[in-house]
């Protein structure tokens, strides 16, 4: 058993899902992420682990797939739409720190390496790519 929050999201508004199938969450921030984009107005449209993008891994040398999180189109507060891929992650698989153990410091390396290709991939689709912490989602105490 996992200690993360981990199962099938109930789409509450299957028009703006277009992704393939049910969205499965891994944690409890991804699973309040999709009821964000499912029940907000300014949410146009979301999927869920839907784009595959290859990037070399630095530890192994090789190639290999990154999933990222999300892909959403939402309404921006001047009335244009804009798209973004996102990706959830605790701030500590997002940034090395000081004293930080050798195999957190590999995770932040491989997930560096995973959103350099996802940012590379994103501008040369017209798409934003961001990393959204517990920062993010915890202003003023509210996820």
């Amino acid at each position: 058993m996992s200690k993360w929050a981990q199962g099938q999201y109930q789409v509450i508004n299957p028009k703006k899902y277009v992704g393939q199938g049910m969205p499965r969450y891994r944690s409890g921030w991804e699973h309040s992420f999709m009821r964000f984009c499912d029940t907000n107005d300014n949410i146009l449209q979301w999927a869920s682990e839907s784009i595959r993008i290859p990037y070399l891994h630095p530890l192994t040398g090789k190639m290999t797939t990154y999933v990222p999180d999300f892909l959403i189109t939402y309404k921006t507060r001047d009335n244009t739409m804009r798209a973004e891929l996102i990706e959830i992650k605790p701030k500590g698989q997002s940034a090395i720190t000081e004293g930080q153990k050798p195999r957190d410091r590999a995770v932040v390396a491989v997930n560096y390496a995973k959103w350099d290709a996802a940012t590379k991939w994103c501008r040369k689709q017209g798409l934003t790519f961001r990393v959204i912490t517990e920062d993010d989602m915890f202003k003023n105490g509210k996820a």
